[in-house]
């Protein structure tokens, strides 16, 4: 595939001819509250996942997570899929899922996240398939200066979608319509993008998501004891930083398996501390510990309180991927 062949003499000057990174940040949307459907822009089904970039350069494939961490040992069938790619020089982003029945869940996902050998993971018998959005290099050019929907016409063309690869579909006419059928299958919800947005290596106003559930990234900065018949802890204390201090968010005592409740204790256990990590006298605990705020956990939830509190909140499972100082409140 000769790229300048699929473009216009306009877009041509937007290549940028340079040797591949190793590394480059990925781009994030906003949480969009009001909701607004425009064919200025495109809608995609948001997905449960682990964000990944792929980067294939000659033989050699890498596949890093949004914060910079190899995925290689989770995912060796990717690994293996991309390096069947015919272009030697290739970075494409999208994101990893497992499902849930026909739903991606982020919970399905865990025992796939946290192994330590590509046989371990295989070996979970959870199949993962990595959908596809954006292509950010190919062949010797960054594309990134290029509009979303060229960018998109590239990515069809240079790939051939076989599982475990998948192309992430978009539409522009009846997505008002495409909103209620997600939300109605109980998707997390739909990404929406500009149509002639290039790529930033940031967050931007020109990606956004709206969301059909309510779940939020947070921190740990705690725990309660187990009583009765549960084991490791009772329940996490979590929390979310504003303006540099971590504000307490209440306590998460559902969703755990027994294979959960071990991982998360032993993780605990190594980052205990006797001082309140939180910004105010709360929690006040009478059989609590604290821990160092390091732990980043996806917990839904049906709302939030008018004191900044979670209602009924289940853990859904640790992320890997996210800075404990740059989790805030989605409200």
């Amino acid at each position: 595939m000769e790229l300048k062949k699929y473009l216009s003499k306009k877009e041509q000057k937007k290549l940028n001819k340079k040797n591949m990174p190793k590394w480059t940040n990925v781009m994030l949307a906003k949480l969009e509250h009001d909701l607004f459907f425009n064919k200025s822009w495109i809608y995609e089904r948001k997905l449960d996942g682990e964000r990944c970039l792929a980067f294939k350069h000659g033989k050699t494939v890498r596949l890093r997570s949004r914060n910079n961490k190899s995925l290689n040992t989770s995912y060796p069938e990717i690994q293996k899929a991309i390096s069947s790619i015919s272009y030697n020089n290739i970075i494409v982003d999208g994101e990893v899922v497992a499902f849930d029945d026909n739903v991606t869940s982020f919970s399905k996902l865990q025992p796939r996240m946290h192994v330590g050998s590509k046989d371990k993971a295989i070996a979970t018998g959870i199949h993962v398939y990595y959908y596809i959005f954006d292509i950010l290099y190919f062949d010797k050019f960054d594309v990134t200066k290029l509009s979303l929907l060229t960018r998109k016409n590239i990515l069809k063309k240079a790939l051939k979608f076989k599982d475990p690869l998948r192309y992430s579909t978009h539409r522009i006419n009846n997505t008002k319509q495409y909103f209620n059928q997600a939300c109605k299958k109980g998707w997390e919800g739909l990404m929406v993008k500009k149509i002639d947005s290039i790529y930033v290596h940031k967050r931007s106003s020109d990606w956004k998501k709206f969301k059909c559930v309510k779940e939020q990234e947070l921190v740990v900065g705690g725990y309660t004891e187990p009583q009765g018949e549960r084991q490791s802890f009772g329940a996490l204390l979590v929390g979310y930083y504003k303006n540099g201090k971590l504000k307490y968010a209440g306590k998460v005592g559902t969703g755990y398996t027994q294979e959960t409740l071990k991982m998360l204790g032993k993780k605990l256990r190594d980052l205990k501390i006797n001082k309140n990590p939180f910004d105010s006298d709360e929690p006040k605990l009478k059989n609590g510990n604290f821990v160092k705020p390091k732990l980043v956990v996806e917990v839904g939830f049906t709302e939030w309180t008018k004191d900044n509190k979670l209602r009924h909140p289940r853990y859904l499972g640790l992320r890997r991927d996210k800075d404990a100082k740059k989790v805030k409140q989605e409200k």
